[in-house]
């Protein structure tokens, strides 16, 4: 997230009504990997999302997540650019099955395949085993695929890996960087 889609919960306070401090705080601290990992269903969430068990509607947030879900600016069309150029295009991403409320709002599987998602996989970056998972799924090697996340862990962890990658700052940046490796279509 935050990569290719604002991830919504930076504000997900305000479904609660309670400052941002306050939610993190209050969340269960394992809770969310769970959900990234598969150990956890989502509708756990009715009474594991708060470390004091007080009860979430599981649907009505839902619902809230998949209304708050946008593009990062300028993403749309450097996908559309480097899909009509060819250029391979797998989703890494450590987040719950919620992948499907993104796909329901913006249709992110027409751009991008969620390829190795956590939920799935049980692997979650920056543990080098989901990136060596993803590589050797793609039956090619470690300097053939470019890595791309917004956070600075994920991308040392790829790179300890031994995947070349970028840090994402924005759209534009991205494609100057991916100009600069010669990737096409950019």
């Amino acid at each position: 997230m935050d990569t290719l889609v604002v991830d919504p919960f930076h504000a997900l306070h305000e479904h609660f009504g309670l400052a941002r401090p306050a939610l993190l705080r209050d969340k269960h601290p394992r809770t969310w990997v769970e959900l990234e990992t598969g150990a956890l269903p989502v509708e756990a969430l009715a009474t594991r999302f708060f470390s004091d068990g007080r009860p979430v509607d599981v649907a009505a947030l839902a619902a809230w997540m998949r209304g708050r879900y946008r593009w990062v600016e300028g993403i749309p069309a450097l996908l559309d650019d480097l899909r009509a150029a060819g250029v391979e295009l797998h989703a890494l991403t450590n987040y719950p099955p919620w992948t499907a409320l993104i796909d329901e709002a913006l249709r992110l599987s027409d751009r991008v395949p969620w390829t190795f998602c956590s939920w799935r996989t049980g692997l979650r970056k920056p543990d080098p085993r989901a990136f060596e998972h993803a590589v050797r799924t793609l039956g090619r090697p470690s300097s053939g695929c470019l890595f791309v996340d917004d956070r600075p862990e994920n991308v040392a962890g790829a790179e300890r890996a031994g995947l070349p990658a970028l840090r994402f700052v924005d759209a534009a940046t991205l494609r100057a960087d991916l100009r600069a490796r010669g990737v096409p279509g950019v």
